[in-house]
């Protein structure tokens, strides 16, 4: 049984409780004007006494069954009928409450919390026949009660099913939230380990020479966008799908020979023109390792000129041959995008790679 439900049925209890407290006061004071005293006090030991049994079997929730809730109508049903026992006709017909008063809206009050609002106007039905049933003639203040005891039971039905609604939605988003921690824990080791299967590779790759430097080259481009994939809170997207270019270029690996110039305000960009470009700006970071030395420094610019982001990546190595230019300007992915890469480079002044996407 969760926590909300017993909340309720402790609920129920309290309010049991604060009703006989108040029933039994007013009928001893009223002693003197009943017709007969002596059934006033033994209905009235009686419900205490169904009070306190009440209260300790509510409290075992095995017992919160139909028996239990059945008996518990029947008694506050019974004990509206006794009023004829209590009071003359006479009163009783001008209008007079009910024996128990507002006590026996502590077993509508379970019926609601049991089965809802189905509960709570069965249970509502069911008193209300009873008082009228005690009536030779239907006042103002007996449509009144019955009134009111239709719209207790509907609505304590109603706040009944909305609470345990709301619960079962709260422990299922701890749930997911639990199992969405439990896998990114995973993910991070898995994530671990394959960067540093990447890593060895591309080291390897690079001592080896050959075709096993160009699959050293292709690990590296992968373990850096993975890293920066997994360096990237999911907050960094916002809504939209857009994201800050300055998070996905400042996860680099190698940050301590990248220096990086990027505006105050957000770059935002489309989350996979973001990726793309993050992606050929790591190309050109790894060139640099590459061609001019594994602990080389790059300078990475990041501007914006009207819709278009622009890159620039530069390094003061030795340049590249004229033969390669063309080669080395050639960017898929940012044609893919509608972007281009334009390459600069004077033998012996450096390189720089421009990387245009428009937004």
């Amino acid at each position: 049984m969760s926590g909300l439900d017993s909340s309720l049925w402790r609920a129920v209890s309290v309010f049991r409780w604060l009703t006989v407290i108040y029933v039994a006061t007013v009928n001893l004071v009223d002693l003197d004007n009943v017709e007969h005293p002596l059934t006033s006090l033994l209905l009235t030991a009686g419900m205490v006494t169904w009070t306190v049994i009440s209260t300790v079997a509510y409290a075992t929730a095995e017992l919160r069954k139909w028996p239990l809730l059945a008996t518990d109508l029947t008694i506050a049903a019974a004990m509206i009928l006794a009023t004829r026992l209590v009071e003359p006709a006479e009163r009783i017909a001008q209008g007079e409450p009910t024996f128990p008063q507002m006590w026996v809206a502590a077993a509508l009050l379970a019926w609601a919390v049991r089965w809802q609002r189905r509960g709570g106007v069965a249970a509502a039905a069911v008193l209300s026949v009873a008082d009228l049933a005690n009536r030779a003639a239907i006042s103002a203040e007996t449509v009144k009660g019955v009134v009111l005891l239709w719209f207790v039971g509907y609505v304590a039905g109603y706040v009944a099913g909305l609470a345990r609604r709301a619960e079962a939605a709260f422990q299922e988003a701890v749930r997911i939230q639990a199992a969405t921690q439990e896998r990114e824990r995973l993910s991070r080791r898995i994530h671990d380990g394959v960067l540093q299967v990447l890593a060895l590779v591309q080291r390897r790759g690079a001592e080896l020479g050959g075709d096993a430097a160009e699959l050293g080259r292709l690990a590296g481009e992968q373990e850096h966008a993975l890293r920066g994939l997994v360096a990237t809170s999911p907050d960094g997207v916002l809504p939209g799908g857009q994201m800050d270019l300055r998070d996905l270029l400042g996860t680099s690996r190698d940050a301590s020979h990248v220096h990086l110039s990027a505006p105050a305000e957000p770059v935002l960009m489309d989350q996979h023109q973001a990726n793309e470009l993050a992606a050929a700006v790591a190309e050109a970071v790894h060139n640099v390792r590459r061609h001019v030395a594994a602990d080389a420094d790059a300078w990475v610019l990041v501007e914006e000129e009207g819709d278009d982001v622009i890159v620039t990546v530069r390094d003061d190595g030795p340049g590249i041959a004229p033969g390669r230019l063309e080669q080395a300007a050639e960017q898929g992915r940012l044609r893919d995008l509608g972007g281009s890469a334009t390459v600069t480079s004077i033998p012996g002044q450096g390189t720089e790679v421009e990387l245009r996407v428009p937004r």
